[in-house]
């Protein structure tokens, strides 16, 4: 319960069983992640030497969202713990897809953290050698357990890190970045922020802020998704490089009370961009031949609501 906002705001093991089996049982293979190193201030609640910049201030120095906190991925100690965690966690689920994230890493944190540059000291090696090392380890675990390693796309485009031909790479920060990881040669999950986050032009969440926008303004609508292309600028021989997609929706400002007009009906407008490509005729996708498609979609899921 360490880190909990309370007792019973936690996902317990049955909890995560139970979504999967529900899930498994209409077909959606449940793709579970624990984001490392960065995002990681919970695990300092219970394994407070395994932190760097836990609960930092000012926060924006030392993360993208508070509260501050990434695994010294440095240590040998953690490298072996978040080897260990996510195979625990793994094996427990039937995917073949394990996330291990990787994103919005924050390199601010580990300057000035003493534990982490005394081990780069001692072993002459770089921050980046450390996450390399950190990342293999990891990676080569859930390897050796069956599971195929899933990443952010800064994993491969902003740090020199070995990863394997296997690793599904998912595009979040723009449309325009799927080409760069292609190149690499790696599969893609398109998911960019310009076209796909359901949470942008919300407003700001963070407090003390009453004039800020989302850092995704504005507001994403169903048409604008409808026109994204998951091939564009790549060659012919990458095409088989992309999976899919996924529309993405974080929960600070969502929940129960408002999930339904959050996702839908923009969510369903990806459906056939990711499917098919095409409209059900076999025609080009068009937006206006499109809207009756989705009032039906809108008015399916009112009833189920009411």
């Amino acid at each position: 319960m360490n880190g909990a906002y309370s007792p019973q705001e936690v996902y317990t093991e049955s909890d995560i069983q139970y979504i999967v089996q529900y899930a498994g049982s209409r077909g959606i293979d449940v793709l579970l992640e624990i984001d490392t190193p960065g995002h990681t201030a919970i695990i300092g609640t219970s394994y407070p030497d395994y932190v760097a910049c836990f609960d930092a201030t000012p926060w924006l120095q030392y993360a993208n969202e508070p509260p501050a906190g990434q695994l010294r991925f440095a240590l040998p100690e953690v490298v072996n713990f978040t080897a260990s965690l996510l195979v625990d966690i793994a094996k427990t689920l039937p995917s073949y897809y394990f996330s291990t994230g990787g994103d919005e890493l924050n390199t601010n944190c580990y300057a000035d953290d003493y534990p982490t540059q005394q081990q780069l000291n001692s072993t002459n090696t770089t921050l980046n050698d450390a996450l390399n090392t950190f990342t293999q380890a990891a990676h080569g675990a859930l390897i050796s357990a069956g599971k195929t390693p899933v990443v952010w796309e800064e994993m491969v485009l902003n740090w020199n890190v070995t990863l394997s031909n296997e690793t599904i790479v998912m595009v979040w920060i723009s449309s325009e970045d799927a080409l760069a990881v292609a190149e690499k040669g790696f599969r893609i999950v398109q998911a960019p922020s310009n076209y796909f986050y359901l949470d942008c032009g919300a407003g700001e969440w963070i407090g003390a802020d009453p004039t800020g926008n989302s850092w995704c303004d504005p507001f994403k609508t169903w048409s604008e998704s409808y026109t994204f292309d998951p091939l564009a600028n790549l060659t012919e021989t990458q095409y088989e490089l992309v999976l899919g997609g996924e529309q993405i929706l974080w929960s600070e400002q969502s929940g129960p009370q408002n999930l339904d007009p959050i996702v839908w009906p923009r969510a369903a407008s990806s459906a056939e961009i990711f499917w098919s490509a095409k409209q059900p005729s076999g025609a080009a996708l068009n937006v206006t031949e499109a809207l009756p498609r989705l009032h039906v979609s809108t008015s399916r899921c009112s009833a189920t609501n009411d």
